[in-house]
């Protein structure tokens, strides 16, 4: 069970990590935000970087096998990769029309997908 909660978490967390990386991009185009200097612009990253945090963090300590885990110190960032990748590429086709996925970009995510596979086979 403690796999299943990390794998929540971790998309949690990611999901909070990507508005705050690059949900900003999009402030131009939102009322009230247009005119934000850019040190308003990290303080508002920042603040929602903070819940990415709450949500990271218990997911390392609970999957990690060190505190009695399912998964290793190399399997949780290769975990958290992959989820990254995906949260990423749902918020990109979902928020950003203009950016396009091209031939290149699926080669990649398969090779990533390898990663996992080889990292986690035992």
């Amino acid at each position: 069970m403690n796999s299943i909660y990390t794998i929540l978490l971790l998309a949690a967390s990611n999901t909070f990590m990507t508005f705050a990386w690059y949900g900003h991009l999009k402030f131009r185009e939102l009322k009230g935000f247009e005119n934000l200097n850019l040190f308003a612009v990290i303080l508002i990253s920042w603040g929602i970087a903070f819940f990415e945090y709450c949500f990271q963090v218990p997911a390392n300590r609970i999957g990690y096998n060190g505190n009695g885990g399912t998964y290793s110190l190399v399997e949780l960032k290769v975990l958290q990769e992959v989820i990254t990748l995906s949260v990423f590429t749902i918020f990109s086709i979902l928020l950003f029309k203009n950016e396009s996925l091209r031939l290149n970009h699926f080669i990649g995510f398969a090779f990533l997908i390898l990663a996992v596979y080889f990292i986690f086979k035992k």
